[in-house]
């Protein structure tokens, strides 16, 4: 799972930090994004996306409360972008770069490839182009700004508390793996911890139906 992902890479940070030096590039996989579909004995997708999310902020939290987090740079890209189809093109995705020279709260909208990343990280790192394909790239210049900002991330309590539920509930039907149940006497614990909350019955994006 990626939690346990996140949770290695983060005691391999924590030896880093002891011996003093990190290795210049690392490449850490979080898979769950892809989900199971309603696969019966397998996590729910909100559940797995959920774990996958939580996973990604543990690692740039760590990362950015470390010693190395003045000179870090991070960036994520979705795998099989193509798979996600939107209104304007199929090869579209989002992608996160997160560094103190990282613009923070900005939307970059900038033409880029995967090979303008890929880029990136070469004259970051000092490297020259393996292939024509990221020599003609466009670097994401225009995400970066001159004044480090060290400010450091905190994970959302509210994303920890939806995490553990979706992932531990402990009462499941296996033949509805999309169904999920908790005894009355916790609903206001859970609203509390904003493992739900309650939303208008118009807002269609939020919906969810609950049954006493």
């Amino acid at each position: 799972a990626p939690t346990i992902r996140a949770e290695r890479f983060i005691s391999e940070l924590r030896r880093f930090e002891k011996e003093g030096e990190m290795p210049r590039l690392q490449i850490l996989r979080l898979p769950n994004d892809h989900t199971s579909g309603t696969t019966a004995g397998k996590w729910t997708p909100r559940a797995m996306v959920a774990d996958n999310d939580v996973s990604f902020g543990m690692v740039v939290e760590a990362l950015t409360k470390s010693k190395f987090w003045p000179k870090t740079a991070i960036f994520v890209v979705e795998d099989d972008a193509q798979n996600g189809p939107d209104h304007v093109d199929a090869h579209r995705t989002i992608a996160y770069a997160i560094s103190p020279y990282i613009k923070r709260g900005f939307v970059d909208s900038t033409m880029y490839t995967t090979s303008s990343m890929l880029r990136t990280m070469e004259l970051i790192l000092g490297l020259k182009p393996m292939s024509q394909f990221d020599a003609a790239a466009t670097p994401m210049y225009n995400s970066f700004q001159a004044k480090p900002n060290l400010k450091p991330y905190e994970i959302s309590r509210i994303l920890r508390s939806q995490l553990h539920y979706f992932t531990e509930c402990e009462i499941r039907d296996r033949e509805k793996p999309n169904d999920y149940f908790f005894l009355l006497e916790r609903t206001s614990e859970l609203l509390d911890e904003g493992v739900f909350y309650v939303t208008s019955p118009l807002d269609d994006q939020n919906q969810a139906e609950i049954e006493i």
